[in-house]
């Protein structure tokens, strides 16, 4: 009887096995989902569709963005945590997913052991802009002023735990400000408002800023970044402008949900490799200030380091002070 028990359990291993493999060479038989848990339109959005479309012309499958956007993009992360572990369905997340765990420890999935890594994508670094009139010409002007008239002046973000939240309370706590923060629900409508000088300032990615920053729509003061950037020379960096601490680079990366077969999300991982070397692709990137990781990043291995390495860096900056969600 016992030695019949483990033929079968060996007999189904292998049912498994053919049928996993199958699969995976079967793979995308139909259209994926690529979630990014915030609003349409915003920069973790203009990450997305260069990338889904680029895997959808090598991998041989289409693939959909959708916005599911909430909570600090737990929502949409949430959604996938739970979706069926066959590759149909994707998280493209930000640095969001290593300042979950922090800023919202009640979420209800866990940012590690919910998600298989595939891997790395891009840094995007951001900027300190302004609406056009605002008086101050450069940063350190800007935070004398914010100093002065803290009882008036605006910080905008695209809601807690975006990576224009993170960078103003960055921004704040390397300064000492301490001005009134007022939270859209996506990067869209918060930058139509500091166009149309309803709000006075904000930091945010370059995928969302560059275009607005060389039509002079907006005012600019800074990077977050050590040096100038090659797409932005005019502008100087934080570092050169007084506020060295002021580093800040919103990385990516693409998630499945935990328990997708390891083929598929080999197959995935390739398809992506594939995509972020892609002259066109490349190009986009560059024009809008991004910097596609190298291709030893592009694995499950350095997007799962880099995560937890993230998790314990942004646990230490934001502490336990649930008013960080503010």
């Amino acid at each position: 009887m016992k030695r019949f028990l483990l033929g079968a359990a060996a007999a189904s291993a292998a049912v498994l096995t053919l049928a996993t493999g199958a699969s995976a060479q079967t793979f995308p038989d139909r259209a994926i989902t690529m979630v990014v848990p915030y609003a349409a339109g915003g920069p973790t959005d203009t990450v997305a569709r260069l990338v889904a479309d680029a895997m959808s012309r090598n991998l041989g499958g289409r693939i959909v963005v959708e916005n599911i956007s909430g909570a600090g993009g737990t929502l949409g992360a949430g959604r996938v945590a739970k979706a069926d572990p066959n590759g149909y369905t994707l998280l493209l997340n930000h640095i969001g997913q290593a300042t979950a765990p922090t800023l919202y420890p009640n979420a209800p999935y866990d940012s590690q052991a919910a998600f298989e890594p595939i891997g790395l994508i891009a840094d995007v670094p951001m900027t300190m802009v302004s609406r056009p009139d605002l008086p101050p010409k450069t940063l350190a002007e800007l935070i004398d002023y914010a100093r002065k008239n803290k009882d008036k002046i605006t910080y905008a973000n695209a809601g807690p735990g975006t990576a224009s939240h993170l960078c103003g309370m960055l921004f704040m706590n390397l300064t000492g400000l301490d001005v009134t923060t007022v939270p859209y629900k996506g990067t869209g409508p918060a930058m139509i408002d500091l166009i149309g000088g309803q709000v006075d300032f904000m930091c945010d990615q370059t995928t969302n800023t560059t275009s607005y920053i060389r039509a002079d729509k907006v005012k600019v003061y800074a990077t977050t970044t050590a040096t100038r950037l090659p797409t932005l020379p005019q502008v100087p960096s934080a570092a050169e402008s007084g506020v060295p601490d002021l580093s800040l680079s919103i990385w990516h990366g693409l998630y499945a949900p935990k328990g997708t077969p390891a083929p598929v999300v080999e197959k995935l991982q390739k398809s992506l490799l594939a995509a972020l070397e892609d002259p066109q692709v490349k190009e986009r990137f560059k024009e809008l200030g991004a910097l596609v990781v190298p291709p030893g990043e592009v694995t499950p291995a350095a997007l799962k380091a880099k995560l937890a390495a993230e998790i314990t860096r942004w646990h230490t900056v934001l502490g336990s002070d649930r008013s960080a969600r503010n």
